[in-house]
């Protein structure tokens, strides 16, 4: 008989990334679970700079489109979507800064 998920990384799909649910307080995980949780984390954290620099493309496109667009409602259309993208950015940037180091707490 398995035991309970003490954690696990599951998917966002608005930021491309897989993000941690702690189920215990962080120090209540073992050392190992700990540098097992920090390990997988790193590795996710390591494709947020390449997921970023899609997404900037994305608004420099949308950014030209809006630019040159003469409708008005789509042109609206245009700007909510860059203002979510570039929410997607900020909240990237936030979960790419969180530590690696084994003092530091994953933040859900």
């Amino acid at each position: 008989m398995s035991s309970p998920l003490r954690y696990q990384f599951i998917h966002d799909e608005r930021l491309g990334i897989r993000l941690p649910v702690l189920h215990l307080e962080w120090e209540d995980y073992s050392k190992v679970e700990r540098a097992d949780m920090l390990l997988e984390w790193e590795e996710i954290r390591a494709t947020i700079p390449d997921k970023i620099h899609r997404v900037e493309k994305v608004i420099i496109e949308k950014t030209k489109q809006m630019s040159e667009e003469d409708n008005f409602v789509r042109s609206c259309e245009l700007n909510s979507e860059i203002h979510e993208l570039a929410s997607v950015i900020n909240d990237l940037n936030i979960w790419f800064r969180v530590q690696q180091d084994h003092d530091t707490k994953i933040h859900q």
